[in-house]
């Protein structure tokens, strides 16, 4: 099982999207029809991004999500820390005191001080918590644009967000319309 999960690289993925220049900001169901990503599994995910304080929602049907704080105040470490919970890499459980030539009662010598692999994984997850925090969401964003998106992508991006947007804002008046009664209409 993976330490971190694929709730955080479907934030840090929504959370590129999100810093991206849109002119509204999107919501947790367009992007995840973006990513082909679960609404329902985003959904559960933004809310933790939101108490941690790296989004922030609007409401309405111009709604979204927007970045509570510049993507170079982001680092990689909130959004673990955030969609995953602050856990440990390593769980130790004292094994080296549960030898049978022991029979139940372990000498002091043999559980004294940090256990050496216990040691190697608190230094172990030094390092990784270390790298992720140092790792903000603008540096992650620099290498999709530059090594990867062709020219006019971004474009493409802008008028998929806004268009899902227009669709929505034009479904939620026609519904009002059919909605409408006759002497509604009339008055005109």
């Amino acid at each position: 099982m993976a330490h971190i999960g694929t709730g955080v690289e479907y934030a840090l993925h929504c959370l590129t999207w999100i810093a991206a220049p849109l002119e509204r900001p999107p919501s947790s169901r367009d992007l995840a029809e973006m990513q082909g990503v679960p609404p329902a599994f985003l959904k559960k995910i933004f809310p933790k991004l939101e108490k941690a304080g790296i989004v922030e929602a609007s409401g309405g049907i111009r709604g979204g999500y927007r970045l509570a704080r510049s993507p170079e105040q982001i680092s990689v470490l909130d959004v673990v820390d955030a969609v995953e919970g602050r856990k440990r890499l390593f769980d130790c459980q004292e094994i080296r005191g549960h030898c049978a030539l022991f029979e139940g009662k372990p000498p002091a010598w043999s559980t004294s001080g940090v256990c050496g692999i216990h040691a190697v994984m608190i230094r172990a997850e030094k390092v990784m918590r270390d790298e992720l925090a140092k790792t903000s969401l603008a540096a992650l964003m620099g290498p999709l644009v530059t090594k990867i998106q062709p020219p006019g992508f971004a474009g493409q991006v802008r008028d998929w967000f806004a268009g899902r947007q227009l669709a929505r804002e034009d479904a939620r008046v026609s519904g009002m319309r059919s909605r409408a009664t006759p002497a509604d209409e009339e008055g005109a």
